[in-house]
């Protein structure tokens, strides 16, 4: 009896053991193989012009013509819809780009109408867009803005759960027309304090959470 008792005890063990070596090689490949971008340098810029999205609020100023200016949402099929304008595309346009268009339409009713485009409330379209996903405290998109670093990016979202392997967070990139992924160390970065851990980001970036093993 005290010979089994033994050999159960040695089996139990190393089933705890072996579970502890499985978990550990999960974490390890959940981001652990992955490069690590080079440290933030602050002067990251991004020189695209805005370009309008659906959700923005657009105001539209007419000079002269105060009873056909007016501010206007972008609807989520890209349109927008004012004053003797029934369906103008909006989406994917610059404000200068959209004002013009606006003009030709208008010069139907108003003799050479001049158009002022200014956009409140932006959001943004997707490829300029910033993603969280996973553990972080409030998952969500934000618009990019020039010399965005990670860290800015997690102030946005809150920090993290507790439940989150911040040192196996993934950046997903598009690159060349190629999607890449990168290991960042947020736990690093947030809760050691490691700015060197910290990366600039770019417009399109999305950044995976995952939860720890336990």
């Amino acid at each position: 009896m005290e010979n089994l008792l033994k050999t159960v005890r040695s089996v139990l063990v190393l089933s705890a053991l072996a579970g502890v070596t499985v978990i550990s090689g999960c974490a390890s490949q959940s981001g652990g193989d992955r490069p690590e971008l080079p440290a933030a340098s602050g002067e990251a810029q991004h020189t695209t012009r805005y370009r309008i999205a659906p959700g923005d609020s657009i105001q539209i100023f007419v000079w002269r013509n105060p009873e056909v200016s007016t501010e206007v949402p972008v609807r989520p099929d890209g349109m927008l819809s004012a004053p003797l304008l029934e369906e103008i595309p909006a989406a994917g346009k610059t404000p200068a780009e959209l004002a013009r268009d606006l003009e030709a339409e208008l010069s139907t009713y108003l003799r050479d109408p001049l158009v002022t485009v200014i956009v409140n409330g932006f959001v943004g379209t997707f490829r300029e867009q910033v993603r969280v996903i996973g553990e972080a405290a409030e998952p969500r998109n934000m618009l990019y803005r020039d010399s965005m670093t990670l860290l800015d990016v997690m102030i946005e979202v809150g920090g993290m759960t507790q439940f989150a392997d911040g040192n196996n967070a993934l950046l997903v990139r598009v690159e060349n027309g190629e999607q890449r992924e990168y290991r960042v160390r947020l736990d690093d970065l947030i809760r050691n304090g490691d700015i060197s851990a910290n990366v600039d980001m770019q417009p399109g970036d999305v950044i995976i959470v995952p939860e720890a093993w336990f």
